[in-house]
């Protein structure tokens, strides 16, 4: 290893940025930006939602092409003039974006070769490309038939399928962007050791990561970018580079403590949730949530953990008008007063919020701009008469835009163009104009910078202080002891602990779903 990291500090650069510079109408996304990546190398960038990591990349892949831009890119020590994406990918400058590009109804074989199709005189060769899919697969560790759809693996699996995708072009320089967003603690380690794997093999990547213990773990060096400038660039084996070293690089101050403290005084149940079952959609019979009992105090978070696939986005979503399964059954309380929540308006109307962590699909209206999507779920605090107030309207997204640091030229910018965590902002202002008494938060972090994310919990502590309660649903097991005031677990659709934050740990909860993990497949669970 010491020689892989010898050589890698003495390799020359694979790629330089030089005074990258990128406008918007009305916005400077990058402002004569640099960047060095050396040939076999890790290379972190970070920064804050809207600092310009993703702009700066489609800019290296030619998503934004030669002439859209002023600077210099250089890969090999050779000028290039990108006028696509399909001339950066020659070079094997491939990039794999945080929403993935697959097509789900195609099989693995399918989407590997798509657009780059394994044919002979025009007519696709089946039994090639499925022995060059079986080739790739294996260098990822991907054990599934190549025949298999897309829509029948889970996100881990499919983020492997797009890095099988990148080797059959022939990678040079990797750039992965929030990799590991959608990914559990086991599938982002195996992820993870995937890239150290491929930089033994002399392949350089580029990491895009809000997870800072994951640039601990593999980056060699790292670059901050803030507000659209190059801030510094880190080298990680010349010294360790602490966590708060980096938060204070990206926010320009540093963060004494990671989650904003409260005194927690939980009051009376003010929601609860008694028996709640659900069947797949498009499986009847198979059940997702099973008989699932909770209970949310006034001024309290109660967190949902869980690894992917627990069932605990399907418990919410069923709850909130049931917007997911079929067969569902059980009953909801506000206040001791049993509600109607069987469609997404009654479930509003009695004082639910669900902020869904699909924001593109399910949470924004991406071609609408902000100011109708802050305000689209509660048309009437912005209506006269039955008639939308559009001076109204705009005087609430700009609130919100202040509120939650939204980084966009202004209220009338479409939501498509924002970035991921600017995006998800959006979705938490649509639902916090609502004014729930229960919001359940699915993931509301998912993308988002340490900044950002600490304006959330401020917002969450704000929230439960006047008395509301809040369900944080999160993959990231700190924050939930960060910030939540009783923890329940979820495995295989079903509540199987519940323990107060001060009591629990990560060893707990693991502990927790190992142990319903054996019991269910003794069968001693199953209904």
């Amino acid at each position: 290893m010491d020689s892989i990291l010898e050589r890698s500090s003495l390799a020359m650069p694979i790629l330089e940025m030089k005074g990258i510079t990128k406008t918007f109408p009305g916005v400077k996304a990058l402002d004569d930006v640099n960047l060095s990546v050396r040939e076999g190398e890790i290379h972190a960038l970070i920064g804050e939602n809207g600092a310009g990591k993703s702009t700066l990349m489609k800019v290296l892949s030619g998503v934004y092409p030669q002439g859209s831009f002023d600077g210099e890119i250089r890969f090999r020590g050779q000028p290039q003039a990108f006028r696509g994406i399909a001339d950066s990918e020659r070079l094997g400058i491939i990039i794999i974006h945080q929403e993935l590009a697959l097509v789900p109804l195609l099989s693995i074989t399918e989407n590997l070769f798509l657009g780059n199709e394994q044919a002979s005189r025009g007519v696709i060769d089946w039994d090639a490309a499925t022995l060059r899919a079986r080739e790739l697969l294996r260098l990822v560790g991907l054990h599934d038939p190549p025949e298999t759809l897309i829509t029948d693996i889970g996100v881990g699996k499919q983020q492997l399928v797009e890095i099988a995708k990148a080797l059959s072009k022939e990678v040079k320089l990797l750039i992965l962007d929030e990799p590991t967003a959608s990914l559990n603690e086991s599938d982002s380690d195996a992820l993870l050791e995937l890239l150290l794997q491929f930089k033994a093999r002399g392949i350089a990547s580029i990491l895009i990561s809000h997870k800072l213990n994951e640039i601990a773990k593999v980056a060699d060096r790292v670059t901050i970018l803030r507000d659209g400038t190059t801030v510094e660039t880190l080298d990680c084996r010349e010294a360790v580079v602490s966590q708060d070293r980096i938060i204070r690089g990206m926010v320009g101050r540093a963060l004494s403590d990671r989650y904003p403290r409260r005194t927690t005084v939980p009051g009376d149940v003010l929601f609860e949730v008694k028996g709640w079952s659900a069947d797949h959609p498009a499986h009847p019979g198979r059940r997702v949530v099973r008989d699932v009992n909770l209970t949310v105090r006034r001024g309290e978070v109660v967190g949902i953990a869980g690894l992917m696939g627990a069932g605990r986005t399907e418990f919410a979503m069923s709850l909130f008008g049931r917007s997911y399964g079929r067969n569902i059954r059980g009953q909801a309380f506000l206040d001791g007063r049993e509600i109607d929540v069987s469609t997404i308006s009654r479930a509003m109307a009695n004082g639910l919020a669900y902020a869904t962590e699909d924001r593109k699909h399910l949470g924004l209206v991406l071609d609408n701009d902000i100011r109708h999507n802050v305000t689209l779920a509660n048309l009437r605090g912005v209506a006269k008469r039955w008639v939308i107030d559009h001076e109204r309207e705009v005087q609430v997204a700009e609130e919100f835009r202040r509120r939650l640091r939204i980084r966009c030229a202004d209220v009338f910018q479409e939501t498509v163009n924002l970035s991921g965590g600017n995006q998800q902002k959006v979705v938490l202002s649509k639902w916090l104009f609502a004014d729930p008494q229960v919001l359940i938060l699915d993931e509301p972090t998912r993308g988002i910078d340490v900044g950002a994310k600490y304006e959330i919990y401020t917002i969450i502590n704000q929230l439960v202080a006047e008395g509301r309660g809040v369900v944080l649903i999160s993959s990231e097991m700190p924050e939930l002891l960060g910030v939540a005031d009783r923890i329940y677990v979820m495995n295989a659709g079903e509540m199987v602990a519940e323990m107060p934050a001060a009591e629990a740990s990560q060893e707990k909860i693991m502990g927790a779903i190992m142990r319903s993990g054996e019991t269910l497949m003794s069968g001693e669970a199953l209904p």
